[in-house]
């Protein structure tokens, strides 16, 4: 019997965390590695606790071109645990460097982990991470545009996150939450695009060893509800497979606008089956998302390819580029390295077909993000502060992400352990 949705109204939040006091510009931290780092003004503030800008320690001011952020949460608190696991293993600038020069990569959009650590103040701790500066990030670009991304900017964008995507899954690890709001552009250029947020980033492949399937009702519709996989709404531990299959939802929503499951994110049982529904009628799926234009045949191809991916099978990603360069070729487009967020000119992207909403507007979302593009939870951009932003998630949603924080801390305490 699948689980009942519970009534928006009746959802119960996570509990509440601490969040790091304000530290005075100037503050200097050492990370594990013993280097310091000067932190300047905060910038952003999120679920886990506050971002500064920083740069290496030096008798300069910080100032506003400086080129590190540093996270900055309460050692108690959790989402920064699970994130460290992920920047300790697979981030590091020497890995990335490697991947890089195998393949002859200009740049490849996955953050690199420059340092950790605690800092103590007050008779307190605090747990922080030094990581790159980005821009802004594409949900705000999404919506400037008008909720439509040209065809051949979408091809990009699915270009650059098979490259970190195969990149991530060679380090063992699955992202899970790929969407517009984790996508920042880089500080000092327009045209990079990384992947952030790795807090339900997971091991699916530890020491080599692949996970079984298994479903486990506790873990239910784990993720973003509108672009989360099938195997999460089945309460499966995502895979690589997982991945590409919300990558597919991302680059439909960005084509037209809209998922056609989008009118009832409040239900995910009905986002479920309608997930379930499109898998196995991928030409209807594609006629609902584009009725009024030629559809995409790349994506569609795309979704077919994934579509016969195992739960453990490692993913075609040559192939799946190739389905995409072949886009843009029929697209008369090629890929030039240049990402152009103007909105699409007419005829170009096809428009979302009608959908009815219910209830009040943003009343329907479990997710609510606050006007800009902030995503749930998190600070975006890292460039202004964020506006305040509620999230009303029901309680099962939360259940593995607290068993993963206990684990990560664990995990994460014996990594330090061993550095030391």
């Amino acid at each position: 019997m699948p689980p009942k949705a519970k009534a928006p109204g009746k959802a119960r939040g996570p509990a509440k965390r601490k969040l790091a006091e304000e530290f005075p510009p100037g503050e200097v931290l050492t990370d594990n590695a013993k280097k310091s780092w000067k932190l300047g003004a905060p910038i952003g503030q999120g679920g886990f606790g506050l971002i500064y800008l920083a740069n290496e320690t030096s008798a300069q001011v910080v100032g506003a071109d400086a080129r590190y952020v540093i996270k900055v949460e309460p050692s108690e608190n959790g989402p920064l645990f699970s994130e460290l696991k992920f920047y300790m293993r697979a981030a590091r600038t020497d890995l990335i460097q490697s991947w890089m020069k195998s393949r002859k990569m200009k740049y490849l959009g996955v953050p690199k982990y420059w340092g950790s650590g605690l800092h103590e103040k007050g008779g307190k701790k605090y747990r922080f991470m030094v990581m790159d500066r980005f821009g802004t990030d594409l949900q705000k670009k999404f919506e400037e545009a008008g909720k439509k991304f040209s065809r051949k900017l979408v091809l990009q964008l699915g270009l650059r996150l098979l490259d970190v995507l195969e990149y991530i899954h060679d380090h063992e690890y699955v992202h899970a939450d790929i969407k517009a709001s984790n996508l920042l552009l880089s500080h000092g250029d327009p045209h990079q695009v990384y992947l952030v947020d790795y807090g339900l980033a997971y091991r699916y492949c530890p020491e080599g060893v692949l996970k079984e399937y298994k479903e486990d009702p506790k873990r239910c519709h784990d993720g973003t509800i509108e672009f989360t996989s099938i195997d999460a709404h089945k309460g499966v531990a995502p895979c690589r497979r997982s991945d590409l299959e919300i990558l597919g939802y991302c680059m439909v929503q960005w084509l037209c606008g809209r998922l056609p499951w989008e009118d009832k994110l409040q239900d995910p049982v009905y986002v479920r089956d309608s997930k379930l529904e499109s898998r196995e009628d991928i030409p209807g799926f594609m006629s609902k998302c584009f009725p009024s234009q030629d559809k995409p045949g790349e994506i569609e191809k795309f979704l077919e390819e994934v579509k016969r991916l195992g739960y453990t099978d490692k993913p075609p990603y040559e192939a799946l580029r190739s389905i995409l360069k072949a886009g843009l070729k029929s697209a008369g487009a090629v890929d030039d390295g240049k990402l152009v967020f103007a909105a699409p000119a007419n005829g170009e992207a096809v428009r979302a077909s009608p959908v009815k909403h219910s209830g009040a507007a943003g009343a329907r979302c479990i997710w609510k993000r606050a006007p800009g593009g902030a995503g749930p939870c998190q600070s975006r951009g890292y460039l202004a502060p964020p506006p305040l932003i509620v999230c009303n998630y029901p309680a099962n949603l939360f259940t593995s992400a607290r068993r993963r924080v206990a684990i990560a801390r664990q995990q994460l305490s014996k990594m330090e352990g061993k550095r030391k």
